[in-house]
């Protein structure tokens, strides 16, 4: 059965942003490879062997992928998606929300919704928007 997971491209800053991910969702990061460590004879630009070519994060309800752009792309920011978290109850979720918005942006403040007694959206300081539920609701059929 195939499973769908989020991976994320950063600007050089992927192992400081994954670290603070495991902490902050209480999640373990199994992976870390920079350029340098990648197997195979063909070696990066010195600028890049210390840049994040994988990074795995596990949590069990969920996985992360991500990783510093490869040499030679252009890193164009994080757009047009989201990632949305559900917690249990909206103090789980106003934690998670007030964790990544500490030096992010907030872009929706936290409130309560028809689908949840918290929801808030943020960017995070690294540049990933967030959405943050908590005390999930029925939600009605459309």
């Amino acid at each position: 059965m195939p499973k769908l997971n989020a991976y994320l491209s950063f600007d050089g800053n992927c192992a400081a942003a994954m670290k603070f991910y495991a902490r902050v969702l209480g999640a373990k990061l199994e992976a870390l490879i920079t350029f340098g460590e990648a197997p195979g004879d063909e070696r990066p630009p010195a600028s890049h062997a210390g840049k994040i070519m994988h990074a795995y994060l596990v949590h069990p309800e969920f996985e992360l992928m991500a990783g510093d752009m490869p040499p030679g792309m252009d890193y164009k920011g994080i757009s047009g998606v989201m990632l949305a978290m559900s917690y249990p109850t909206a103090a789980e979720g106003k934690r998670v929300f007030e964790a990544l918005a500490d030096g992010g942006t907030v872009t929706m403040p936290p409130g309560e919704t028809f689908w949840a007694d918290f929801f808030g959206m943020v960017t995070d300081k690294y540049g990933v928007p967030w959405g943050i539920n908590g005390g999930m609701r029925a939600t009605p059929k459309m």
